[in-house]
C-alpha cells in the first residue's frame, strides 16, 4: 500500500490532501474581509487569515470583500457580508474566519444575531484577534453563552414592557390608542354605509385603516345580524 501511494501522479496527491485529512473531510472556510476606507487595504487581514487556515488544515473556499464600508452599516449596506449570510444559510462552508471581531459589525444587538445564526446553522466562527476558535470546546462553550445573553436580553425588555404597561395602569393612564371624537366616529360610519371602503374613508377623515376598522366591526355585525 504505501509503494501505491508513492506511484501516484503528483497533483492527484495535492487533491486528495487538499479534500482530505488523516482521514477526515477538511473544514471548508470562507474568510471575511472589510476595510473602511477606499485607502486601506485587505491584503494584510488576508495573508494572515490564509495563513492560520493552514495551520488549522482547513480549506479556505471563497473570499468576502467589502472594501471602503463602514461596520456600523448594516447587512444590506455591506454586500459581500449579505452574500456571506445567503451562502452560509445554504452551507458553502463549514467555518467564517475574520481579523476582529468589529470587522462583522459595531452594533452588540446585530452582531449578536449573526453569531446566534451561524451557531443555529452549525457554521463555526474564527477570529484572529481574539483567538476565538468555536471548533474548539472553549470556543463551542462561547457560542453557548451567546444563546443565553441573548434570552437574558429579551428576558429584560419584557419585563421592562410589563412593569411599564403597570405603572400606567395604576396612574390611570389609557393604553393603546386615544378615542377619536363622537361626531367623526358618527361621519365615518356614515361614510361606511354609503359604501365606501375602509382605506378611502381613511384617507378622507385623515385616520389610520385601523381605526375605521374598528369603527366599523360593530356597524358590520349589525348589518349581518339584520
Amino acid at each position: 500500500m504505501p509503494y501505491a501511494i508513492r506511484v501516484v501522479k503528483a497533483h492527484e496527491v495535492q487533491y486528495a490532501c487538499c479534500r482530505f485529512s488523516l482521514g477526515k473531510a477538511m473544514k471548508r472556510a470562507a474568510i471575511y474581509l472589510r476595510v473602511s476606507t477606499q485607502d486601506q487595504t485587505t491584503s494584510n487581514q488576508e495573508h494572515e487569515l490564509r495563513q492560520a487556515a493552514e495551520r488549522a488544515d482547513w480549506q479556505v473556499a471563497k473570499v468576502y470583500r467589502d472594501h471602503g464600508i463602514s461596520g456600523a452599516k448594516g447587512r444590506n449596506g455591506r454586500p459581500a457580508f449579505d452574500t456571506l449570510c445567503r451562502d452560509a444559510t445554504k452551507r458553502q462552508f463549514d467555518i467564517v474566519m475574520a481579523w476582529n471581531v468589529d470587522r462583522l459589525g459595531r452594533s452588540l444587538k446585530d452582531l449578536v444575531a449573526f453569531l446566534s445564526e451561524l451557531h443555529a446553522l452549525g457554521v463555526d466562527l474564527f477570529l484572529h484577534q481574539q483567538g476565538l476558535d468555536t471548533t474548539t470546546p472553549a470556543g463551542k462553550a462561547m457560542f453557548q453563552m451567546l444563546g443565553v445573553f441573548a434570552e437574558f436580553e429579551r428576558s429584560i425588555i419584557q419585563e421592562r414592557v410589563r412593569a411599564g404597561l403597570q405603572r400606567a395602569r395604576r396612574e390611570g393612564k389609557r393604553l393603546g390608542r386615544p378615542p377619536i371624537a363622537d361626531k367623526l366616529a358618527e361621519r365615518i360610519r356614515t361614510a361606511l354605509a354609503g359604501g365606501m371602503s375602509v382605506r378611502k374613508t381613511a384617507a378622507k377623515f385623515d385616520v389610520n385603516p385601523s381605526t375605521v376598522q374598528r369603527i366599523a366591526r360593530p356597524f358590520d355585525d349589525a348589518s349581518v345580524t339584520a
